[in-house]
């Protein structure tokens, strides 16, 4: 009796200490610590007769070093940083780690630099539009880290910040975090006025990459500047490192009480149904001119994947695809707001086939007949040439739909041979 009394506690604890340890495990919140830049990239420095020479990865290491131990202090955090010493890891190698990680929070610490030496204060960054060029500087400057390391040149390679394409790309990604990041900055700058007494630039929108792949809230926190005589001092402080780690500190815990009472007050949403494809794929039509325009050229104001159709003289361009209607609509306020304020989606039929006439791709167009060892005519076979109005226009290729004029272009951009046009022929 006494055995079995004492096995039936023994098994109770045991069921009590498993379900106690999964409660606390489910409330584990990870936090991933990214102090920038390290290695070979110094970062913002400067040198002073009395301290010598600031750098701003040392400073960055320092904070987050201080800031991982009072987190660890709490078992109900997880800290993984992306560095712990003197190295300097990819932007995609931080990025990555901290979507493996499935991380609850990224914070990334900086030191800013001015080449005016009266800017003082801090700031801190959320993942967002380009909404202030005067933070462009800023971009620049933490973005340029990408050309340091094989592997950021090759995963950003493509990436340009300021295209119409890439903002709804990160509007779409980002607005899920959005709202906890800009909490969690605005916790971060309160600290630093109403407990250190800092001067404080805000909570700014920014296009950083370090922030845009991330799948979870994220900062970026510069925390004074470098270049300024007074401010610098205070960086490279004991003090000052003290200070501002216990500042972020508070911040994410102030952050993770107000996340954790927001979700459980939360009820969930009801699944909204996929969206489903259209029937036709949408190009938005921008213009019709009887002149040729580059891809690069000033005139489509910036605007990428632009497909050009030559069609009774005319030159009509249309932006992007998609036979998605969300897409669709996000495409014609891309291009209203580029400027083609007329701009209107059109329906084309995937895989059309003419049933008079076809697709062929203009190769050149000269006031002078191209000599016979021009690029075009010794790569191509069965080049046609036509004369109109004093010009010589070169084309090559018949096809029926338009996809399969498309592919016959791109195979010649593969060839060398590029700003060709698709021109539709009636016959």
């Amino acid at each position: 009796m006494i055995t079995r009394r004492f096995c039936s506690k023994k098994y109770f604890f045991l069921f009590f200490l498993m379900l106690f340890t999964i409660l606390n495990a489910q409330k584990t919140f990870t936090i991933v610590l990214d102090a920038g830049h390290g290695g070979s990239d110094y970062g913002a420095n400067r040198t002073y007769d009395d301290i010598g020479k600031i750098n701003e990865k040392d400073v960055t290491l320092s904070v987050v070093l201080k800031l991982g131990a009072l987190l660890e202090k709490n078992k109900n955090f997880k800290v993984i940083y992306t560095r712990k010493e003197d190295v300097f890891p990819s932007l995609s190698e931080r990025t990555d780690l901290a979507n493996r990680s499935k991380a609850d929070l990224f914070v990334s610490v900086h030191c800013n630099s001015s080449q005016r030496p009266t800017a003082y204060g801090t700031e801190t960054y959320v993942q967002g539009p380009d909404q202030n060029k005067a933070n462009l500087e800023v971009a620049k400057r933490e973005n340029d880290v990408i050309f340091l390391d094989e592997k950021d040149k090759q995963k950003f390679a493509s990436y340009d910040p300021t295209s119409p394409e890439s903002l709804i790309a990160l509007k779409i990604q980002q607005s899920k975090y959005l709202e906890a990041s800009l909490l969690m900055g605005g916790f971060v700058e309160d600290n630093f006025v109403k407990k250190d007494s800092r001067f404080s630039r805000g909570v700014l929108q920014k296009n950083l990459h370090v922030l845009r792949l991330n799948a979870m809230p994220s900062v970026l926190i510069e925390t004074g500047f470098i270049n300024h005589p007074e401010e610098s001092h205070y960086l490279a402080s004991e003090k000052g490192q003290n200070e501002i780690a216990e500042s972020i500190f508070n911040a994410i815990i102030s952050y993770r009480k107000a996340v954790d009472k927001k979700f459980m007050a939360k009820k969930p949403e009801p699944e909204k149904p996929a969206e489903q494809p259209l029937k036709n794929d949408f190009r938005i039509f921008l213009m019709s001119n009887p002149t040729k325009y580059n891809v690069d050229d000033p005139a489509l104001k910036g605007l990428k994947y632009v497909l050009v159709i030559k069609d009774n003289g005319l030159y009509k361009y249309y932006y992007s695809v998609t036979n998605y209607a969300s897409i669709k609509e996000n495409n014609i306020k891309t291009a209203r707001e580029a400027g083609f304020k007329n701009a209107y989606a059109v329906g084309f039929m995937p895989n059309q086939v003419l049933t008079t006439g076809y697709y062929t791709i203009e190769v050149a167009v000269s006031n002078e007949k191209l000599s016979s060892d021009s690029v075009i005519l010794k790569s191509l076979d069965g080049v046609e040439r036509n004369k109109e109005n004093g010009m010589f226009y070169y084309t090559y290729g018949n096809e029926k739909t338009l996809e399969d004029a498309i592919k016959l272009q791109k195979s010649l951009e593969e060839k060398g041979i590029k700003n060709t046009t698709i021109q539709k022929v009636f016959k």
